[in-house]
C-alpha cells in the first residue's frame, strides 16, 4: 500500500479514486493534483514510482490543508460558532440539523433515536 503524507491509499484502485482517502482531498483537488504532477488518472496506485508519490506529497503539503491541520480547524470553527452563540452554534451545541433542514420529520441522524412512548392499555 504506497503511504502519501501517512495514509495508506488502496492499492488496486485508480490513483483518482485512491487520493480522495485523504482527509481534505476531494475529487476535484484529485485532478488537480494529478495535473500538475503530470500523472496519467488511470494507473492503479500500486504501479506509482517512488519519484511520483514524492511528487504527489510535494504538491499536497504546499498547497491544501489536509488531514489533522483540517480536522483541527474545522473543530476550532464549530467551537467558535458555540462560544459566540450563533444560530450555528446553538444548532451544534444542541445536536440538531446546522444547515437549515426540517426537523419535524426526518433529521434522525442528528437527533438520534427516537424516544419511545409508552403504550396505553385500553379497559
Amino acid at each position: 500500500m504506497p503511504r502519501i503524507l501517512g495514509v495508506d491509499i488502496p492499492k488496486e484502485k485508480r490513483i483518482e479514486a485512491a487520493l480522495p482517502y485523504i482527509y481534505g482531498v476531494g475529487p476535484a483537488n484529485t485532478l488537480e493534483i494529478l495535473k500538475e504532477a503530470n500523472i496519467d488518472i488511470n494507473r492503479r496506485a500500486k504501479d506509482l514510482s517512488d519519484e511520483e508519490i514524492a511528487r504527489i506529497t510535494s504538491i499536497i503539503q504546499n498547497n491544501y490543508i489536509i488531514e489533522g491541520d483540517l480536522r483541527r480547524e474545522v473543530s476550532q470553527n464549530v467551537k467558535r460558532h458555540v462560544d459566540i452563540g450563533t444560530y450555528r452554534g446553538l444548532r451544534h451545541r444542541r445536536g440538531l440539523p446546522v444547515r437549515g433542514q426540517r426537523t419535524k420529520t426526518n433529521a434522525r441522524i442528528r437527533k438520534g433515536k427516537k424516544p419511545s412512548v409508552g403504550g396505553k392499555k385500553t379497559k
